[in-house]
């Protein structure tokens, strides 16, 4: 390897959650802040909890609501075509 090019290595370095638990990991960071951890991750809790950004649970709703009221689209049918002799 070569030297003087790798970034410094924390053995120690702090994680801070949104939920507040802080705990050590190693990194390239001393401090690193994260909006979920294991203490607090639904997968890890078993606890169901909607983590929603910038409303995209209620842009889908919308939409589902909007197609939900509109009539479905009558197919055409096909009219084969007459072939040429």
């Amino acid at each position: 390897m070569k030297t003087d090019i790798h970034p410094q290595y924390f053995p120690k370095a702090k994680v801070k959650c949104a939920c507040g638990t802080i705990f050590e990991v190693g990194s390239t960071k001393a401090e690193l802040q994260v909006e979920i951890c294991s203490n607090c991750h639904p997968f890890f809790t078993g606890k169901e909890k909607l983590i929603d950004t910038a409303g995209k649970v209620e842009k889908f709703k919308a939409r589902r609501a909007k197609a939900a009221e509109k009539p479905k689209a009558q197919k055409k049918p096909r009219v084969k075509k007459q072939k040429k002799s």
